[in-house]
C-alpha cells in the first residue's frame, strides 16, 4: 500500500523468461507494490512457468496470441477486478526500471494526476540507453506531428512506462482499440481527449538483446497507426468522424 493506495503492478510478458526474475525482483524491491499480475500472451518459452512461482503475484495465460494491445486489456482488467488504486505498467523485459515506481506511484496518489509515463526522451536518456538512432528519429517525428495534431505538448508518446488510476482506466473505452502496437498510442489520445492531464518523469531506459522491441516493418505499420490515430482524434474534435475509439459523452 502507498498512502492507502493499492499498488498494482501489470506485465504483459511474451518471451521474457531471460529478464523475468530480475524484474520482478526490482519491483518488488521498491516496498510499496501489493501485487504483480503476469499475462503471459501465449509465449513459447518457459515465462509462464516462471512467472507461476512468484509470491504476491498472479498468473493469467492466453491460450493464442493475441497482441500486445489484447494483452494490456487483460492485464487492467484483471488489475481492476483486484481492487487496485494505481496500476503500473511495467515490461518484464527489463528495459524500464521499476525504480521509478514510488515517485509515479506518489504523483497519483497525491491526487495531482491520473497517468504518469516514464519518458525516455527527458534528460536525453533514449540514445545513452542504446536506442537506435533510426527509432529516436522517428519517436521524435511521430511526437511532434502527434503533438500537432492532439493539441498537448508531450515528449513522447512512445514509453511503454506507464502509471494509471483507477478511475482513469475505469473511464477509458479501451475494447474499442487495436491489439496490436498502436494501442499504447490510443490510450494516451483517449486519456488526452477526455481530458485528463499527463504527468512525465524522467526515464533512463537499456537496449540489449533480451529487450523486446519490433521490426522494421511493424514499426512502420506502428508509425502509421500513430498517424491515424492523431488524425481521427483531430477530426473527431471538429465533429467530422465520429469514431468509438474517442466517443462523445
Amino acid at each position: 500500500m502507498y498512502q492507502n493506495k493499492k499498488i498494482v503492478v501489470v506485465m504483459p510478458a511474451y518471451n521474457a523468461a531471460k529478464t523475468l526474475i530480475q524484474t520482478y525482483e526490482e519491483v518488488m524491491a521498491q516496498g510499496i507494490v501489493d501485487l504483480i499480475v503476469f499475462v503471459d500472451d501465449a509465449s513459447s518459452d518457459n515465462t509462464a512457468k516462471i512467472a507461476s512461482g512468484l509470491p504476491q503475484s498472479r498468473l493469467h495465460v492466453h491460450e493464442e496470441n493475441i497482441g500486445y494491445g489484447g494483452n494490456q486489456k487483460t492485464c487492467y482488467r484483471i488489475a481492476l477486478e483486484e481492487g487496485a488504486d494505481i496500476v503500473i505498467m511495467v515490461h518484464p523485459d527489463y528495459q524500464y526500471t521499476p525504480k521509478l515506481i514510488p515517485a509515479m506511484a506518489s504523483l497519483i496518489a497525491s491526487g495531482l494526476y491520473h497517468c504518469v509515463l516514464g519518458s525516455r526522451i527527458l534528460g536525453g536518456y533514449a540514445l545513452k540507453g542504446g536506442m537506435p538512432f533510426w527509432k529516436y528519429a522517428a519517436n521524435r517525428f511521430l511526437t511532434f506531428a502527434e503533438n500537432i495534431l492532439i493539441g498537448a505538448k508531450l515528449s513522447e508518446y512512445h514509453t511503454g512506462y506507464r502509471a494509471f488510476s483507477r478511475e482513469l482506466l475505469l473511464k477509458l473505452p479501451l475494447q474499442n482499440n487495436s491489439d496490436d502496437f498502436v494501442f499504447d498510442n490510443q490510450m494516451l489520445a483517449q486519456i488526452i481527449w477526455f481530458g485528463y492531464t499527463v504527468a512525465e518523469v524522467s526515464c533512463p531506459t537499456r537496449y540489449f538483446a533480451e529487450a523486446s522491441s519490433i521490426n522494421f516493418t511493424r514499426s512502420v505499420k506502428y508509425g502509421l497507426g500513430c498517424l491515424r490515430t492523431a488524425s481521427l482524434f483531430r477530426l473527431a474534435k471538429v465533429n467530422i468522424v465520429h469514431t468509438p475509439i474517442f466517443p462523445y459523452a
